[in-house]
């Protein structure tokens, strides 16, 4: 899919940012890795200004997330529940990990930027760090082994969502996996872990 001249900005705007850092990206960069003739003010018939652009960003990626999260919940919900817990879990897992890494460039954005733009950071953990959480906790709700579970939803989905955000966090910032272990381990821990915390499913009527 061809992306219009608004996307190429956002895209190669961010991808710049997280590069080289907000305040060290000029307009004239944005628009010669756009496409556009660097100087010429291509940029400012899209957006007011640069700092528009990185707004426009997180934005535009806290709406995606949110529809995102939407249709994951969706797929995961039609799995049967024949399907065994621990596979169902292990999709769960995986599909936070790819959706953490594929915001990898928004990440290096946040630790070095968005410290200066408090209003951006409200989005990050409303738009797009929140619906993760609320995620795990609907996921869980919905399975029938745990439909009539008294349990602390929110809690477990700090343990287990934190979990899966700072495996990719601790490779995007210190540039290694965590503790070594391989994605693989990783869910295969994160599974174990998980029905380690629950109480023992309820027999499925």
């Amino acid at each position: 899919m061809t992306r219009s001249t608004r996307e190429r900005i956002i895209d190669e705007a961010l991808r710049l940012f997280a590069e080289r850092g907000y305040s060290a990206t000029s307009v004239a960069e944005i628009e010669a890795a756009s496409g556009l003739s660097p100087g010429a003010g291509g940029l400012y018939r899209h957006f007011k200004s640069k700092y528009e652009v990185l707004a426009a960003a997180i934005n535009e990626h806290a709406a995606r997330t949110r529809s995102q999260v939407a249709d994951s919940l969706a797929e995961l919900s039609g799995m049967e529940a024949s399907v065994a817990l621990e596979e169902r879990l292990s999709h769960v897992c995986r599909a936070g990990l790819a959706k953490v890494r594929e915001e990898s460039e928004l990440t290096r954005v946040f630790f070095r930027d968005l410290s200066q733009f408090p209003e951006l950071v409200c989005v990050v953990r409303d738009g797009l760090l929140q619906p993760m959480f609320d995620a795990i906790v609907v996921w869980f709700q919905a399975q029938p082994e745990y439909r009539d579970a008294k349990l602390d939803w929110a809690g477990i989905a700090t343990v287990l969502g934190g979990s899966v955000v700072h495996y990719r966090l601790f490779q995007e910032t210190v540039g290694e996996l965590p503790g070594h272990a391989e994605k693989d381990q990783f869910v295969a821990a994160w599974v174990r872990l998980a029905v380690g915390l629950l109480p023992s499913p309820a027999p499925v009527s």
